[in-house]
């Protein structure tokens, strides 16, 4: 079994709240969370953060936010007086046609910024009243890219303020083993260390950075301001040398193949160099520091050549020379002395560096041509569609291109596909101190090919993504997707067939065929990794076809992106905002453009009544239920009543699968319940109330459970762990006590005051702050609330306090893996639609269930939310008897 690194590029954040000029004494953070979870190299992260505006009047707060290039944003909802505001993802004509319509009207627009190098921006603003509370969540997701054999999870933090309540949460699962993680950054360094806990077992991690507000004060970066570094977690993989980790669940499989023990092949290398006038001072500088380094690393059976183009082209060898000693000083010698003069003349460069490859073919050898350029073709040839043919056919899929554009000059767009024509990709170089670093970094990357002509075959498989990779270089890895064949696993054989040195090489498996897996995989988790990949090489293929080609591919691709919720470059998330005169609408950058960063100006707006829609322009997409797109609007605030003037305790938990409106009545707040069993009255004996949650919409359903019970939050039918809590004997008072049972004789007690475990009959209790573990259990305890991870799930116990009484409320931050768990807790959300007759009605499962408009509050935060609430008898709510969560001991 070897090991290797693997690069993981999650998150990085940037949270910025404000009025036009940031003052820390007009807003208060209450709290801000991010929460990830990797799984099979698939990263989920959701990003949490309540926002008090303390001011006397009106002001307007900005979310700021930046997350990789490659990710998806999925969902983006925002928490105001106690409706739920939901994206929903649309086609680009539509939103596009919704922003001119605003634009019309005088309204502004928002705009998405790209921010770095590997990171794009998302703003968003909101007039929140006097005194009043907003709370923003966005969810993006992505598919983690190998490269120089590691994952890297990078946390950028800098909330403007130090936050009392900071979190962030990773939870890390491979299926092959993780053998080493490690936290580094300048947020793990001082007094900063202290407040991180870092776990790792076997296939599992977990990192926890809770940082206090004297914390967020005495790092290197750390300030009045709060926090303003980088948090990055670093682990590696256990791998195996042959067919790699295969996945499947569902009818979906994924295949991870990145071999590692591979004798490495012999290269043939020419790197283009633009030396034009536009390259003078510190780019051709770095140029020649980079190449110098580049030219140390090459091994002494690897060849290579150099060429300079201007408005002409000189080389130093007219032929591939071989890396002796002697050679690379004089490679040197002629590196150290490149000008910086006259045009572009980048097809002639192109050109010659084919002919230099082609002209001295070697067998058992990797053929690899670098272009390096800051501009636009200005000599000789300089349309780019001739140049683009020019290449393919001096190349003719011999050997990949790849292209460096060396800051924002350079047409990126015209080298993207002149690269993924040529089986290569494009790179932007950044004009920074460390642009020679950057381009040793993209060498390292391909200085090592292991495979090429690699062949990926999968008998009994269908809808398959990209199966044919010109090279495999070491540090990298090759993921496919696809569904099996009528979900038949017996006639399912994946297979890869390379070329490795001079010899071809078969990766198959010892057994007929591949096992169904018998680890853990998340519902749906497999398809939607499938449909990453398939939208993300749809959207490579859209560049590089023209005509009804291209208009097939765009049609395939937008259908995806709606499936899946995605926000892509075809589609937008349009937010229904309770504000007036407020529409923006987010464009996500190309990366063959520069981007400058925009401010978002807004005029003040005190209306009441009136909602205008926010559009999210990025990389990604949103689950629907049943494989259809939901076109739900949401709720309008003309009708939604006041919050009744009772005091509920709330909890998540989901609907049945089938959830639809089909009458609709705008109801007073005195109006009671029409259901079949409809909830007591003020006098009525002890009730608690829950919450199902709702996909994309303002209003989720609620219920309530009529005197003392013990109730199953999780429960796994297949495994012994379960959790079950004890609801209190005061209306709506919460959770007095909640039970871990982890194994027939392993059990943990939570209560406000203490944890107790017993372990057989050791019995143990604990009243401080210290971490508690037991096998793959860790509880931590502080003031206001309690961590307990088992395997791969996390539960955070908040405690709260009202009139003076403490009690528990559960909230299930990390699911776990297991799709068959049950509970209070474990009910999955899900869509409805709404119709406005005489009287609301839901349609559950085919059944109608009446409901009335209520409120209540949820407890999930650690400042509770008001929201307003479809209200129904339990029973009818889930669709079964309430009793059947209901158990005898806590």
């Amino acid at each position: 079994m070897g090991s290797a690194l693997v690069p993981l590029t999650l998150l990085v954040l940037l949270l910025t709240l404000a009025a036009s000029q940031p003052n820390k004494d007009d807003w208060d953070i209450r709290h801000f969370h991010i929460n990830s979870t990797v799984t099979s190299r698939y990263a989920t992260t959701i990003i949490t953060s309540r926002v008090t505006n303390s001011m006397d009047e009106s002001k307007e707060i900005e979310f700021h936010v930046q997350i990789p290039k490659n990710a998806f944003i999925s969902r983006f909802r925002m928490f105001i007086d106690g409706q739920v505001y939901d994206g929903v993802v649309k086609t680009k004509e539509q939103a596009q046609q919704q922003y001119t319509q605003a634009v019309s009207r005088g309204q502004s627009a928002g705009i998405v910024s790209s921010v770095g190098r590997t990171m794009e921006e998302f703003k968003t603003s909101v007039t929140v009243a006097a005194h009043k509370k907003v709370t923003f969540e966005l969810t993006y997701e992505e598919l983690l890219k190998r490269t120089l054999g590691k994952y890297e999870l990078q946390i950028h933090a800098r909330p403007m303020q130090p936050v009392a309540d900071f979190k962030v949460d990773v939870y890390i699962y491979e299926k092959a083993g993780i053998s080493y993680i490690d936290v580094k950054g300048g947020l793990s360094t001082k007094a900063l260390a202290n407040a991180i806990t870092k776990t790792h077992a076997d296939k599992q991690a977990w990192v926890h950075f809770y940082p206090t507000v004297d914390h967020q004060k005495t790092c290197d970066s750390c300030g009045e301001q709060g926090m303003n570094g980088d948090l990055v977690i670093v682990y590696d993989v256990k791998r195996d040398d042959g067919l790699g980790d295969i996945k499947t669940s569902e009818g979906y499989f994924v295949h991870h193949f990145a071999p590692s023990n591979l004798t490495r092949i012999p290269k043939n290398i020419v790197f283009l160099i633009d030396q034009s006038g536009s390259m003078h001072g510190k780019k051709i500088e770095q140029t020649r520091t980079a190449l110098l380094h580049i030219l140390n690393d090459l091994a002494e059976d690897d060849f290579f050549g150099l060429i300079t183009f201007d408005s002409s082209i000189s080389q130093w060898k007219r032929e591939l020379v071989q890396a002796t000693s002697e050679n690379l000083e004089g490679a040197k010698v002629f590196a150290r002395n490149i000008p910086a003069s006259g045009g572009t003349n980048i097809n002639d460069a192109v050109l010659e560096g084919a002919h230099m490859l082609n002209a001295h073919p070697r067998e058992g050898s990797a053929s690899i041509l670098i272009l390096l350029t800051d501009g636009d073709p200005t000599s000789g040839v300089t349309n780019p569609e001739i140049i683009q043919s020019n290449a393919r056919r001096a190349i003719a899929e011999k050997f990949p291109l790849y292209c460096l554009g060396f800051g924002f000059d350079v047409k990126f767009e015209f080298l993207e596909k002149m690269s993924l024509e040529n089986n290569g990709v494009a790179r932007r170089i950044y004009e920074d101190s460390d642009a020679d670093l950057q381009l040793q970094g993209f060498y390292e990357e391909v200085a090592t090919p292991l495979l090429t002509d690699v062949t990926m075959i999968y008998l009994g498989g269908t809808n398959l993504t990209k199966t044919n990779f010109s090279q495999y270089y070491n540090g990298s890895e090759i993921v496919v997707a696809g569904q099996i064949t009528d979900n038949n696993i017996e006639t399912f054989v994946p297979e890869v067939v390379a070329i490795s040195s001079n010899r071809k090489v078969t990766f198959s498996n010892t057994k007929p065929s591949v096992e169904p897996s018998t680890e853990t995989v998340a519902e749906g988790l497999l398809q939607r990794v499938w449909a990453y990949l398939k939208v993300k090489q749809l959207l490579e293929k859209e560049v590089l076809l023209s005509g009804p080609e291209k208009e097939k591919v765009k049609k395939e691709t937008l259908e995806l992106s709606l499936k899946y919720s995605f926000v892509t470059p075809l589609t937008s998330m349009v937010v229904t905002k309770p504000q007036e005169n407020k529409t923006e609408v987010l464009h996500k950058p190309k990366e063959g453009k520069r981007q400058r960063g925009y401010d978002i100006s807004f005029k003040h707006s005190h209306g009441r009544g009136r909602h205008h829609s926010l559009l999210l322009n990025s990389n990604r997409p949103v689950l629907q239920k049943n494989g259809h797109v939901t076109r739900n609007r949401p709720v309008k605030s003309k009708h939604i009543s006041p919050p009744l003037n009772e005091d509920y305790s709330l909890s998540y938990a989901s609907l049945p699968r089938d959830f639809k409106i089909i009458r609709y009545e705008s109801l007073r707040p005195s109006t009671r319940l029409l259901a079949k069993h409809p909830p007591p009255a003020t006098s009525a004996p002890l009730t608690h109330r829950f919450l199902l949650k709702t996909e994309n919409l303002s209003l989720p359903l609620c219920f309530d459970i009529t005197g003392p019970a013990i109730l199953k939050l999780l429960y796994y039918p297949t495994r012994v762990l379960h959790i079950n809590g004890e609801l209190d004997s005061e209306t709506n008072g919460g959770f007095t006590k909640i039970a871990i049972h982890v194994t027939a004789d392993h059990h943990i007690e939570v209560e406000t005051e203490m944890v107790t475990v017993q372990k057989g009959q050791a019995v143990t209790r604990y009243a401080g702050q210290e971490i508690i573990s037991y096998g793959s259990v860790n509880v931590q305890r502080s003031n206001r609330e309690i961590n307990v991870t088992v395997d791969d799930m996390l539960l955070r116990i908040l405690v709260h306090v009202k009139n003076g009484h403490k009690f528990l409320w559960p909230v299930l931050v990390r699911w776990p893996l297991v799709s068959s768990a049950e509970g209070i807790s474990a009910l999955k959300p899900v869509d409805y639609e709404e119709a406005h007759q005489q009287q609301t009605k839901l349609i559950i499962n085919h059944k109608n269930v009446h409901v009335t408009r209520s409120s209540a509050h949820d407890y999930s935060f650690s400042s509770p939310l008001e929201l307003n609430c479809w209200l129904s008898s339990p029973d009818d709510a889930l669709q079964r008897p309430h009793q059947d969560f209901f158990t005898a001991q806590i």
